[in-house]
Protein backbone atom coordinates (compact mmCIF):
# COMPACT_ATOMS: atom_id res chain seq x y z
CA UNK A 1 0.00 0.00 0.00
CA UNK A 2 2.70 2.38 1.09
CA UNK A 3 4.04 2.19 -2.95
CA UNK A 4 1.27 2.45 -4.88
CA UNK A 5 0.25 5.21 -6.63
CA UNK A 6 -3.59 6.63 -5.81
CA UNK A 7 -5.31 8.55 -7.84
CA UNK A 8 -8.62 10.33 -7.58
CA UNK A 9 -11.18 11.45 -10.00
CA UNK A 10 -13.17 14.14 -8.12
CA UNK A 11 -11.85 15.77 -5.20
CA UNK A 12 -15.05 16.53 -3.13
CA UNK A 13 -16.14 15.74 0.17
CA UNK A 14 -15.62 12.00 -0.16
CA UNK A 15 -12.68 11.74 -2.28
CA UNK A 16 -10.66 14.30 -0.02
CA UNK A 17 -11.98 12.32 3.21
CA UNK A 18 -10.38 9.42 1.30
CA UNK A 19 -7.11 11.33 1.24
CA UNK A 20 -7.42 12.72 4.71
CA UNK A 21 -7.81 9.57 6.08
CA UNK A 22 -5.09 7.48 4.17
CA UNK A 23 -2.59 10.37 5.25
CA UNK A 24 -3.51 9.84 8.57
CA UNK A 25 -2.88 6.14 8.21
CA UNK A 26 0.90 6.63 7.27
CA UNK A 27 0.30 6.44 2.81
CA UNK A 28 2.78 9.53 2.37
CA UNK A 29 1.52 12.54 0.32
CA UNK A 30 3.98 11.80 -2.82
CA UNK A 31 1.73 8.59 -4.06
CA UNK A 32 -1.62 10.76 -4.23
CA UNK A 33 -2.93 12.26 -7.18
CA UNK A 34 -6.20 14.45 -7.17
CA UNK A 35 -8.08 14.63 -10.42
CA UNK A 36 -10.76 17.96 -10.92
CA UNK A 37 -11.88 20.00 -13.50
CA UNK A 38 -12.77 22.38 -10.45
CA UNK A 39 -9.68 24.61 -9.65
CA UNK A 40 -11.23 25.15 -5.64
CA UNK A 41 -11.29 21.45 -5.33
CA UNK A 42 -8.21 21.52 -6.35
CA UNK A 43 -6.65 24.51 -4.42
CA UNK A 44 -8.54 23.11 -1.18
CA UNK A 45 -6.60 19.47 -1.83
CA UNK A 46 -3.24 21.04 -2.40
CA UNK A 47 -3.63 23.91 0.54
CA UNK A 48 -4.96 21.20 3.07
CA UNK A 49 -3.28 18.09 2.35
CA UNK A 50 -0.27 18.51 0.17
CA UNK A 51 -0.80 16.55 -2.74
CA UNK A 52 -0.88 17.21 -5.95
CA UNK A 53 -3.41 17.49 -8.48
CA UNK A 54 -3.94 18.75 -12.35
CA UNK A 55 -7.30 19.50 -14.30
CA UNK A 56 -6.96 17.00 -17.21
CA UNK A 57 -6.92 13.46 -16.85
CA UNK A 58 -3.80 12.63 -19.16
CA UNK A 59 -1.25 13.66 -16.00
CA UNK A 60 -2.15 11.27 -13.36
CA UNK A 61 -3.54 8.17 -14.69
CA UNK A 62 -1.34 6.47 -16.30
CA UNK A 63 0.73 6.04 -13.21
CA UNK A 64 -1.47 5.31 -10.88
CA UNK A 65 -1.92 1.77 -9.65
CA UNK A 66 -5.57 2.46 -8.15
CA UNK A 67 -7.76 4.95 -9.48
CA UNK A 68 -10.75 6.05 -6.90
CA UNK A 69 -13.85 7.30 -9.16
CA UNK A 70 -15.35 9.71 -6.77
CA UNK A 71 -17.27 11.54 -9.18
CA UNK A 72 -21.08 12.13 -9.57
CA UNK A 73 -22.93 8.81 -10.75
CA UNK A 74 -24.56 11.24 -13.79
CA UNK A 75 -20.78 12.14 -14.85
CA UNK A 76 -19.32 8.36 -14.61
CA UNK A 77 -19.53 7.50 -18.21
CA UNK A 78 -17.98 10.34 -19.53
CA UNK A 79 -15.52 10.11 -17.27
CA UNK A 80 -14.41 6.42 -18.01
CA UNK A 81 -14.93 7.37 -22.12
CA UNK A 82 -12.19 9.66 -21.38
CA UNK A 83 -9.87 7.54 -19.38
CA UNK A 84 -9.93 4.77 -21.19
CA UNK A 85 -7.12 5.10 -23.40
CA UNK A 86 -4.66 6.19 -20.90
CA UNK A 87 -5.15 3.33 -18.08
CA UNK A 88 -4.88 0.63 -20.96
CA UNK A 89 -0.99 0.09 -20.04
CA UNK A 90 -1.57 -0.92 -16.40
CA UNK A 91 -4.67 -1.41 -15.87
CA UNK A 92 -5.29 -0.42 -12.29
CA UNK A 93 -7.57 -1.23 -9.85
CA UNK A 94 -10.58 1.25 -10.08
CA UNK A 95 -12.67 1.67 -6.48
CA UNK A 96 -15.67 3.50 -7.30
CA UNK A 97 -17.53 5.29 -4.84
CA UNK A 98 -20.32 6.45 -7.51
CA UNK A 99 -23.34 5.39 -6.21
CA UNK A 100 -25.90 3.23 -8.49
CA UNK A 101 -23.22 2.29 -11.00
CA UNK A 102 -22.24 -1.56 -11.27
CA UNK A 103 -19.62 -2.93 -12.07
CA UNK A 104 -20.17 -4.50 -14.91
CA UNK A 105 -21.51 -1.24 -16.21
CA UNK A 106 -17.83 0.41 -15.46
CA UNK A 107 -15.50 -2.90 -16.86
CA UNK A 108 -17.52 -2.82 -20.27
CA UNK A 109 -16.94 1.07 -20.35
CA UNK A 110 -13.26 -0.03 -20.15
CA UNK A 111 -13.41 -2.75 -22.64
CA UNK A 112 -13.65 -5.57 -20.10
CA UNK A 113 -12.01 -7.76 -17.98
CA UNK A 114 -10.97 -4.95 -15.81
CA UNK A 115 -10.26 -4.94 -12.02
CA UNK A 116 -13.49 -3.23 -10.24
CA UNK A 117 -14.45 -3.30 -6.53
CA UNK A 118 -17.55 -0.96 -5.58
CA UNK A 119 -17.57 0.79 -2.45
CA UNK A 120 -20.93 1.93 -0.69
CA UNK A 121 -19.49 4.55 1.77
CA UNK A 122 -22.01 6.95 3.59
CA UNK A 123 -21.50 10.39 4.86
CA UNK A 124 -19.76 9.82 8.77
CA UNK A 125 -16.80 8.67 6.55
CA UNK A 126 -16.27 12.93 6.12
CA UNK A 127 -15.35 12.66 10.55
CA UNK A 128 -13.57 9.13 9.91
CA UNK A 129 -16.27 7.17 11.11
CA UNK A 130 -18.35 6.10 8.27
CA UNK A 131 -19.50 2.31 7.39
CA UNK A 132 -19.25 1.02 4.18
CA UNK A 133 -20.34 -2.09 2.08
CA UNK A 134 -17.48 -3.61 -0.42
CA UNK A 135 -17.86 -5.56 -3.53
CA UNK A 136 -14.87 -6.46 -5.61
CA UNK A 137 -15.73 -8.14 -9.33
CA UNK A 138 -14.44 -11.60 -10.47
CA UNK A 139 -11.11 -9.51 -11.96
CA UNK A 140 -9.97 -8.16 -8.64
CA UNK A 141 -7.21 -10.16 -7.14
CA UNK A 142 -6.40 -10.61 -3.32
CA UNK A 143 -3.98 -7.79 -3.14
CA UNK A 144 -6.32 -5.32 -4.63
CA UNK A 145 -8.68 -6.49 -2.25
CA UNK A 146 -6.48 -6.03 0.46
CA UNK A 147 -5.54 -2.24 -0.97
CA UNK A 148 -9.70 -1.63 -1.64
CA UNK A 149 -10.17 -2.60 2.08
CA UNK A 150 -7.15 -0.31 3.79
CA UNK A 151 -8.17 2.61 1.43
CA UNK A 152 -11.96 2.59 3.03
CA UNK A 153 -11.08 1.48 6.65
CA UNK A 154 -8.87 4.45 6.53
CA UNK A 155 -12.41 6.75 6.47
CA UNK A 156 -14.35 3.70 8.90
CA UNK A 157 -15.42 0.20 8.97
CA UNK A 158 -15.81 -1.62 5.73
CA UNK A 159 -17.30 -5.00 5.01
CA UNK A 160 -16.52 -7.13 2.22
CA UNK A 161 -20.35 -8.51 0.13
CA UNK A 162 -20.51 -11.58 -1.41
CA UNK A 163 -22.79 -10.17 -4.02
CA UNK A 164 -22.92 -7.03 -6.16
CA UNK A 165 -27.12 -7.29 -5.57
CA UNK A 166 -26.11 -6.85 -1.64
CA UNK A 167 -24.70 -2.23 -1.85
CA UNK A 168 -28.09 -1.94 -2.71
CA UNK A 169 -29.47 -3.07 0.59
CA UNK A 170 -26.28 -1.32 2.36
CA UNK A 171 -27.70 2.06 0.71
CA UNK A 172 -30.77 0.85 2.30
CA UNK A 173 -29.50 0.71 5.89
CA UNK A 174 -25.95 2.72 6.00
CA UNK A 175 -25.66 4.77 2.89
CA UNK A 176 -29.22 6.72 3.45
CA UNK A 177 -29.26 5.88 7.08
CA UNK A 178 -27.67 8.54 8.45
CA UNK A 179 -30.63 10.45 7.41
CA UNK A 180 -33.02 8.64 9.32
CA UNK A 181 -31.36 9.43 12.64
CA UNK A 182 -31.04 13.18 11.58
CA UNK A 183 -35.13 12.86 10.89
CA UNK A 184 -35.21 11.21 14.53
CA UNK A 185 -33.17 13.69 16.26
CA UNK A 186 -34.84 16.57 14.27
CA UNK A 187 -38.69 15.31 15.68
CA UNK A 188 -36.87 14.75 18.85
CA UNK A 189 -35.97 18.31 19.04
CA UNK A 190 -39.08 19.78 17.82
CA UNK A 191 -41.45 17.37 19.74
CA UNK A 192 -39.02 18.56 23.03
CA UNK A 193 -39.42 22.49 22.44
CA UNK A 194 -43.40 21.80 22.16
CA UNK A 195 -43.10 20.40 25.43
CA UNK A 196 -41.62 23.08 27.15
CA UNK A 197 -37.63 22.97 26.30
CA UNK A 198 -36.18 25.85 24.97
CA UNK A 199 -34.54 25.06 21.49
CA UNK A 200 -31.05 25.34 22.58
CA UNK A 201 -31.92 22.91 25.38
CA UNK A 202 -34.17 20.65 22.97
CA UNK A 203 -31.21 20.46 20.45
CA UNK A 204 -28.10 19.69 23.43
CA UNK A 205 -30.44 17.05 25.30
CA UNK A 206 -31.59 15.22 21.78
CA UNK A 207 -27.88 15.36 20.27
CA UNK A 208 -25.83 14.30 22.85
CA UNK A 209 -28.09 11.27 23.87
CA UNK A 210 -28.36 10.50 19.93
CA UNK A 211 -24.19 10.03 20.55
CA UNK A 212 -24.71 8.39 24.13
CA UNK A 213 -26.40 5.74 23.06
CA UNK A 214 -24.52 5.26 20.08
CA UNK A 215 -21.27 4.84 22.15
CA UNK A 216 -23.15 2.66 24.02
CA UNK A 217 -23.85 0.30 20.95
CA UNK A 218 -20.67 0.30 20.10
CA UNK A 219 -18.92 -0.05 22.91
CA UNK A 220 -20.94 -1.65 25.82
CA UNK A 221 -20.52 -5.35 24.11
CA UNK A 222 -24.32 -5.54 23.70
CA UNK A 223 -26.55 -5.92 21.21
CA UNK A 224 -29.35 -3.37 20.47
CA UNK A 225 -31.96 -5.68 21.96
CA UNK A 226 -29.91 -6.11 25.37
CA UNK A 227 -29.23 -2.29 25.58
CA UNK A 228 -33.16 -1.29 25.24
CA UNK A 229 -34.40 -3.60 27.68
CA UNK A 230 -31.64 -2.18 30.55
CA UNK A 231 -33.87 1.24 30.07
CA UNK A 232 -36.94 -0.32 30.03
CA UNK A 233 -38.46 -1.05 33.21
CA UNK A 234 -41.73 -2.65 34.20
CA UNK A 235 -44.51 -0.17 33.73
CA UNK A 236 -42.06 3.15 33.72
CA UNK A 237 -42.03 5.61 31.26
CA UNK A 238 -39.96 3.77 29.05
CA UNK A 239 -42.39 1.15 28.22
CA UNK A 240 -45.07 3.61 27.46
CA UNK A 241 -43.15 5.34 24.51
CA UNK A 242 -42.27 2.02 23.12
CA UNK A 243 -45.26 0.62 23.31
CA UNK A 244 -46.68 3.94 21.65
CA UNK A 245 -44.06 3.05 18.85
CA UNK A 246 -45.45 -0.60 18.33
CA UNK A 247 -49.10 0.32 18.43
CA UNK A 248 -48.03 3.11 15.90
CA UNK A 249 -46.13 0.69 13.64
CA UNK A 250 -43.16 1.87 13.93
CA UNK A 251 -41.27 -1.67 12.52
CA UNK A 252 -43.38 -1.83 9.81
CA UNK A 253 -42.82 1.44 8.71
CA UNK A 254 -39.09 1.63 9.28
CA UNK A 255 -39.60 -1.80 6.70
CA UNK A 256 -41.49 0.35 3.95
CA UNK A 257 -38.57 2.55 4.08
CA UNK A 258 -35.89 0.84 3.23
CA UNK A 259 -37.41 -1.16 0.69
CA UNK A 260 -38.43 2.06 -0.71
CA UNK A 261 -34.69 3.14 -0.25
CA UNK A 262 -33.43 -0.24 -2.04
CA UNK A 263 -35.80 -0.64 -4.60
CA UNK A 264 -34.72 2.91 -6.21
CA UNK A 265 -31.01 2.23 -5.88
CA UNK A 266 -32.00 -0.57 -8.19
CA UNK A 267 -33.99 1.59 -10.26
CA UNK A 268 -31.04 4.13 -10.36
CA UNK A 269 -28.60 1.20 -11.18
CA UNK A 270 -30.67 0.10 -14.08
CA UNK A 271 -31.33 3.04 -15.63
CA UNK A 272 -27.01 3.63 -15.25
CA UNK A 273 -26.65 0.32 -17.27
Amino acid sequence: MQNQNITFLGCGNMGTSLISGLIANGVPTSSLFGIDPDENQRHRAESRYGIRTAAGIAEGVPDADVVVLAVKPQTVMAVLAEVKAPLQSKRPLILSIAAGIRSGTINNALGGAWPVVRAMPNTPALLGCGATGLYAATDVSADQRRTALHIMQSVGVAVWLDDESQLDAVTAVSGSGPAYFFLFVELLEKIAAEMGLTPEQARLLSVETALGAARMLKEAGEDATTLRHRVTSPGGTTEKALQAFKEGGLEQLLRRALAACRDRSVELAQQAD
